[in-house]
């Protein structure tokens, strides 16, 4: 086997860690997008589903019990958001701004007796047969649960929105909430349960970053991909598939700079750190010029406040 072709199996590799954390935090707030609230404070609530997730795991040694903990406190975070702005009438995007500020405090106070602690790596998936194929074995049959979880709730979450009744209230709720409670739907429960769920997947992938794809707590750990999944429900048009194919392209998009350094080409670090966040501009650029998909496909009552007497 060539020295290239050996190197195309971690890559692979590497490329699915990476956007394991996008996918699940994308997956989450589309939901949440798509029932008509807007949070913004996905970043947030991936900081304290990571320090709390690595907290919990550094105390009962069980990786299991820590990514419960991380959803658990993501979706904390997120009922702190939906009683301010479905109960209290708050402004969405002020709050979820005012979220993610607190959930960077708040991480950073939690997790000072945590820094620089060793957390034993996640166990991986191995099949014999399968795991030990040339290449792509490894890549592809050697990941640890939750990258193959990120993955089963993509088709997971599409046939909820697409082949449930549920998930035709949820959307039917997004797109006018006020003939959605003229026919009996309870609009605020529907939408508080969607902001859990979108809270739960953004701890989990907070947490995926603090016990796996690390392992290790550091403040500020997610760099940005709070903001980075937000773009991606817009890259995707609120479809769930399209949110894989977008996560695939930011995770090889970081992954690339990484082994651009590794090769030693002479590009400034600081430029090469910058590749996934000007990816993510440059896509958005392209995305928006067709502003005719986006209204078709984004949600009618995206950010508009519900009130059961209006």
């Amino acid at each position: 086997m060539s020295a290239e072709l050996a190197l195309i199996g971690p890559i692979l590799a590497a490329m699915l860690a990476a956007a394991t954390p996008l996918l699940f935090a994308a997956l989450g707030e589309l939901v949440v997008e798509k029932s008509g609230v807007l949070n913004l404070g996905v970043e947030g609530m991936m900081l304290v589903g990571a320090v709390c997730g690595f907290a919990v795991a550094v105390q009962t040694g069980s990786s299991t019990l820590g990514f419960v903990a991380g959803a658990a406190a993501g979706a904390g975070m997120a009922a702190l958001f939906g009683v301010l702005t479905l109960l209290l009438l708050a402004n969405q995007v002020a709050t979820g701004l005012a979220l993610t500020l607190f959930g960077v405090g708040l991480s950073a106070l939690i997790g000072q007796g945590f820094v620089g602690i060793p957390i034993a790596d996640v166990p991986e998936l191995y099949i014999p047969g399968l795991t030990d194929l040339p290449v792509i074995g490894k890549a592809l049959f050697g990941q640890d649960a939750l990258v193959y979880l990120a993955l089963a709730a993509v088709p997971a979450v599409h046939w909820f929105l697409y082949a449930t009744r549920k998930g035709l209230i949820l959307r039917a709720v997004g797109e006018n909430h006020a003939a959605a409670h003229a026919l009996g739907y309870k609009v605020i429960r529907i939408r508080f349960l969607a902001v859990l769920f979108g809270g739960a997947m953004s701890g989990m992938g907070g947490a995926f970053l603090s016990l796996d794809y690390t392992p290790m707590w550091a403040e500020g750990i997610s760099s940005g991909r709070g903001w980075i999944a937000l773009a991606l429900v817009v890259f995707a048009t609120w479809k769930p598939g399209r949110v894989l194919l977008g996560a695939w392209l930011f995770g090889g998009v970081t992954i690339a700079q990484l082994h651009v350094q590794g090769l030693g080409i002479d590009i400034p670090s600081q430029l090469l750190s910058m590749l996934p966040y000007l990816a993510t501009v440059i896509v958005l650029v392209v995305i928006s010029r067709d502003v005719a998909r986006i209204r078709l496909n984004a949600p009618a009552s995206l950010g508009k406040v519900f009130h059961p007497d209006a």
